[in-house]
């Protein structure tokens, strides 16, 4: 619960904060939470109207109130205009003004200069009347399903709160934060980066202790312009953390492992090489079955066998085993943390339609990541078809990049099918390197990838789907997925 003392106080810039005084029929009003989507709105909450590249949040101020919204942080020009006709009170949260008009039923606008900023000053107040050990996690590939992971060891020895599934924005993070009570001793938090310093924005909001950086690769090249782009803004979660915190760093990428050097804090590697302090080796994948490794740290080795599938799933269980290790925690309650199958986010092996078995991996698509699909598929056995949708935002090395899957592809698969302009490039290589033709297809959208999977599938046969995130191609595992009745 956000208290109204606590939001008019933390809405304000430091420098000038004041608590402004609350009228005692108000004393007891308080917001269940905080949502920037007015979908999500709760009774009594607090919407926040935030501006987006093509949405304004104060256009659906009123959507907001209708779901049972108490009140609504806004821009304040735009306050005076806002539910015309209804009961509701424009306040100042400096002065006070309006409060005394309210009463507990009032809509309550909450007039500032800017949302998004006032948001934001309200998140980093909330987060420092707390002390939970924060863990951040960023990479370019593989962040969500570490956070996924990492999450699932915590929560065996610590109360643990997490963002979802895509709260990991300057737009979002705020909101996570928010919901931090007395009762949470840690908190993982994501943190995805759309430019220069963001990670070090929300990791000044955030304060984690602990910071794990899972890797630096080609994802937002298009935006950032080059790799070493890429790595500055990556190392400014390793940078922001204090001199008694822990960088979480995969000693098997150079990029991540001179990091090292940029951070206060002590590092930790992790990886396979022998010369981390937490390393693996004797990997073995077990299919859709998952993996298996031996892990080795300060002279013991234990051996595991986890639901997670890929090989290149070893490095994710690899990086939430280091932060339950460092916050003191036993191999007994981290591997029980590992086997949760609920941390399983991506690569999911769910019942395809005509007796067949669905890889969904359709949450985003990077290169690697997608050559890593490929591999996994490349150990089942079975006909394997893939679906492969564009990979988005790889700049200059785009063609490049969609040539190296298609070659991998030829030498995988019975079947693909391309979806969409850039995945074109996967097809052509995979005929270049001599697939059959009538093996290889290429369709414009994901209903005609669909349609035409239904009349080359039988039964027994392995179908991967994936693309980035922008070609919402989890359509097309809806549309392949078995209905039991």
């Amino acid at each position: 619960m956000l208290r109204l003392d606590d939001v008019l106080s933390g809405v304000q810039a430091e420098a000038d904060r004041r608590m402004p005084s609350i009228p005692r029929t108000l004393v007891q009003v308080a917001f269940s939470e905080a949502v920037i989507d007015s979908r999500l709105a709760t009774p009594d909450c607090l919407f926040v109207a935030l501006r987006g590249e093509r949405v304004d949040g104060h256009d659906f101020v009123a959507d907001a109130a209708a779901r049972g919204a108490r009140g609504a942080l806004v821009r304040r020009e735009r306050a005076a205009h806002l539910l015309p006709g209804r009961p509701r009170v424009v306040v100042d949260p400096t002065t006070g003004a309006g409060l005394e008009q309210a009463t507990p039923a009032t809509m309550l606008l909450i007039a500032v200069d800017e949302p998004q900023a006032a948001l934001n000053r309200l998140a980093s107040y909330h987060r420092r009347r707390f002390n939970p050990t924060v863990i951040g996690i960023t990479g370019s590939v593989g962040k969500t399903s570490t956070k996924e992971v990492t999450s699932s060891v915590l929560q065996r020895s610590f109360r643990t709160l997490k963002n979802p599934r895509s709260y990991n924005s300057e737009a979002t993070m705020p909101i996570v934060l928010l919901k931090l009570t007395a009762e949470h001793h840690v908190a993982v938090l994501e943190m995805g980066m759309y430019g220069p310093g963001e990670i070090a924005h929300l990791a000044d909001l955030a304060r984690p202790r602990l910071g794990i950086v899972t890797n630096v690769g080609p994802s937002h090249l298009e935006r950032m312009g080059s790799i070493e782009a890429i790595q500055r803004a990556k190392s400014e979660l390793p940078r922001a953390l204090p001199e008694d915190g822990y960088a979480i760093l995969n000693i098997d990428d150079p990029l991540v492992r001179v990091m090292a050097d940029v951070t206060r804090a002590t590092p930790f590697f992790y990886g396979l090489d022998p010369a981390a302090d937490l390393w693996a080796d004797a990997i073995e994948s077990r299919g859709l079955q998952g993996v298996s490794f031996r892990a080795h740290y300060q002279g013991d080795t234990v051996h595991l066998t986890l639901p997670l599938l890929g090989r290149h799933s070893v490095h994710t269980a690899l990086a939430g085993a280091a932060a339950g290790l460092l916050l003191g925690m036993e191999w007994e309650a981290i591997i029980d943390g590992l086997r949760d199958e609920k941390a399983q986010l991506r690569l999911l092996a769910v019942p395809g339609v005509n007796q067949t078995t669905l890889i969904d991996d359709t949450y985003n698509a990077s290169p690697a990541s997608t050559l890593a699909a490929l591999n996994l598929l490349a150990e089942l056995d079975g006909r394997r078809i893939a679906i492969l949708g564009d990979m988005l935002e790889l700049g200059s090395i785009e063609e490049t990049a969609h040539r190296r899957v298609g070659a991998r592809a030829a030498e995988v698969l019975q079947e693909l099918i391309a979806v969409g302009q850039r995945a074109r490039w996967i097809a052509d290589e995979a005929l270049q390197a001599g697939m059959p033709r009538d093996r290889v297809h290429m369709v414009a959208d994901n209903d005609a990838a669909a349609a035409l999977a239904h009349t080359r599938i039988a039964p027994g046969d392995y179908i991967l789907v994936k693309g980035s995130r922008g070609m919402a191609m989890e359509s097309i595992v809806a549309q392949l997925q078995r209905r039991d009745p």
